[in-house]
């Protein structure tokens, strides 16, 4: 290995999401494009992983192309309403086709087990079967759908016992009515549908479209729902896109918590959209992901691992666990879905009418993000709602940034008396004030 210590350090901080994700289901789509672009081997082995991690997997492909395949192999012109397809029954043989090979080809990817490949010792079953029943889109402006349906119910209650057991579920496109009668569906419909039936904590489209931008060109990666839908009003992004944009939205405001549009063309796009911190694709939430707030009790771990690294070569004062524990009150936090990024504490020194700000730390991975600004500005607004007048620090290596953001030079003496009784005169760390 060329980098051990690289690999060590991002072992690590995948660590909160392992933690985090264990135990959780996830929804996952991907179109038939993916298939026909000789990708599905690769997605199967990371999706492998997340089956290894304890996450439970349920996936739903598409199967698009295969029918236009299918129809032109019987020289049948395919038909659409607004982009629906009109589904006759020739064209429901040819969807009953195109599932059932790409089924198989599914089963076979998920099959692999070479010695030395991620696949070795996974042993992953996958389960299929009638998990949807569905309803005719019907009549649409005077168009009949015919064999195009709509997801109607999903059978949670049988599909919850196999994620449980340790199978992967895989969904097609197809559903069936009470009646017996097949219907032709969107991947999208039914991979929503399944999200909100399962209380999915997320819901991940794989697509074969590119990652989305905004009306300036800028790549879109986090939007809150009421966002995205204004998003879709502007009416800026292609036809592809807004159709994901729009079964995303609808997905958050069913309950479901996160939805993630993401490319396949990048090698390893699912894991990198799950483990690292900005993605590489379009996550879209019912609320803001990320908090800046006081913290409480349950951040004691996620503080300790931030600072850790700083106590160790002597930028921070160490502290232990139960001196964090008895001041957390002091302190504040970004959280971003549900992992610390950055903290930092404010103390009280009523007596002079000062604050200090203490144990500043962004994690390194994003600060470049304005993160550590943001947390000087919310202390300061707490400071200032408390009746202090003046914002200390004491740095042995960040002087300069304080200066920049309105700090100035003091001296020891200028310190709260309370303060200057605990200063350590080896440390000899820099006095800088702020007036607030």
């Amino acid at each position: 290995m060329e980098n051990p210590e690289l690999f060590v350090q991002w072992l690590r901080s995948v660590a909160p999401y392992i933690h985090a994700f264990r135990g959780k289901t996830f929804v996952l789509a991907f179109p038939g494009e993916l298939v026909m672009a000789g990708a599905l081997p690769v997605l199967a082995q990371d999706l492998s992983l997340l089956h290894a991690l304890g996450i439970k997997v349920v996936l739903v492909h598409g199967s698009r192309p295969q029918v236009a395949e299918q129809l032109a192999l019987r020289n049948v012109e395919g038909r659409f309403h607004n982009d629906i397809r009109i589904t006759d029954t020739a064209a429901l043989e040819c969807a009953k086709e195109a599932a059932g090979e790409l089924r198989l080809d599914i089963e076979a990817a998920f099959s692999q087990g070479l010695p030395n490949t991620p696949m070795a010792h996974a042993a992953i079953r996958i389960i299929s079967g009638n998990f949807v029943t569905a309803r005719p889109l019907g009549v649409i402006d005077g168009v009949d759908l015919e064999l195009t349906g709509k997801a109607r119910k999903i059978a949670s209650e049988t599909i919850h016992p196999i994620l449980s057991a340790g199978g992967l579920v895989l969904l097609s496109p197809l559903g069936f009515s009470p009646t017996g009668e097949a219907f032709n569906l969107t991947m999208e419909d039914v991979a929503v549908s399944a999200a909100v039936a399962l209380h999915a904590d997320k819901l991940i489209f794989i697509t074969e479209t590119p990652m989305m931008t905004d009306a300036a060109g800028v790549e879109i990666h986090e939007l809150s729902s009421h966002q995205a839908e204004a998003v879709l009003k502007a009416d800026f992004l292609p036809a592809d896109s807004a159709f994901y944009l729009q079964h995303a939205i609808k997905a958050c405001h069913n309950g479901v918590p996160r939805t993630h549009i993401v490319p396949f063309s990048i090698d390893g796009s699912a894991l990198l959209e799950l483990f690292t911190h900005d993605g590489v694709g379009a996550m879209i939430s019912h609320e803001n992901l990320e908090s800046l707030r006081e913290a409480t009790i349950e951040d004691v771990g996620g503080i300790i691992k931030l600072i850790e690294p700083l106590e160790a070569d002597g930028t921070l004062v160490k502290r232990g666990r139960e001196l964090i524990e008895r001041e957390i009150d002091y302190f504040s936090v970004i959280e971003h879905d549900g992992v610390i990024f950055g903290c930092a504490a404010l103390y009280p020194f009523p007596a002079e009418k000062m604050a200090e700000m203490a144990c500043l730390t962004v994690n390194p991975e994003v600060q470049a993000q304005g993160d550590g600004e943001r947390i000087l500005k919310h202390l300061e607004n707490r400071a200032r709602a408390a009746g202090f007048t003046k914002l200390f620090v004491l740095t042995t290596r960040t002087a300069h940034w304080f200066l920049k953001r309105g700090f100035a030079h003091a001296t020891v003496d200028a310190l709260p008396k309370d303060r200057l009784h605990m200063y350590n005169w080896q440390r000899k760390s820099q006095v800088l004030i702020k007036q607030l």
